[in-house]
């Protein structure tokens, strides 16, 4: 019984001091996830694509907006990626700021014009492009509009977070067909 006592006594006194952690307060980077929130971009190699579709995905660390692009020669690669202030994006062309709703807001520029419902001047600013409701991350995807060769969207999202951005080319409409991944993650 004495023994037993001191044990759970050198117990509480190593946990007060720190040496002993629950193993809930043990925390590491979510999924280690390392991609930082710098911004992330590709300049021009003058190759035009064409915006063609808008999706969303949700994933065990991360929230996944997908770009589709119209297919070429797979030489494209101009994006800006970028966290803005809530009121810096801006409709392209008319320069009226876009609502987004969310913590943060990742401006997303693509050297791709869009000319259906992704760059129509009468779609309403701020419209809804994908339904993102119950994602962990996403809280709205916003059109800012097409203009001059570029199609920009606004990301509202939870908070300030780690983000990459890529491309991949290949299906799922064509061996031609390119898209612009923008992963956010849950957690820092």
């Amino acid at each position: 019984m004495h023994a037993t006592r001191l044990v759970v006594l050198l117990t509480a006194i190593l946990a007060v001091l720190g040496v002993i952690t629950p193993a809930s307060a043990v925390t590491s980077p979510s999924c280690g996830i390392t991609w930082g929130s710098q911004p992330k971009w590709e300049a021009d190699q003058g190759e035009t694509e064409v915006l063609i579709g808008v999706r969303a995905g949700r994933h065990a660390c991360f929230d996944r907006l997908v770009l589709d692009l119209g297919w070429s020669d797979n030489e494209f690669s101009a994006y800006d990626v970028r966290y803005v202030d809530v009121d810096v994006v801006q409709h392209d062309g008319s320069g009226e700021p876009v609502p987004v709703r969310g913590g943060a807001v990742l401006q997303v520029s693509v050297g791709a014009p869009a000319y259906d419902e992704y760059g129509d001047p009468t779609v309403p600013l701020g419209r809804e492009m994908v339904d993102v409701g119950g994602f962990d991350t996403f809280r709205q995807v916003a059109s800012a509009g097409s203009f001059e060769g570029w199609t920009t969207l606004a990301l509202g999202v939870r908070a300030r977070l780690p983000f990459r951005v890529f491309l991949v080319k290949g299906a799922p409409f064509s061996d031609q067909a390119l898209r612009l991944v923008l992963d956010v993650a849950h957690h820092w």
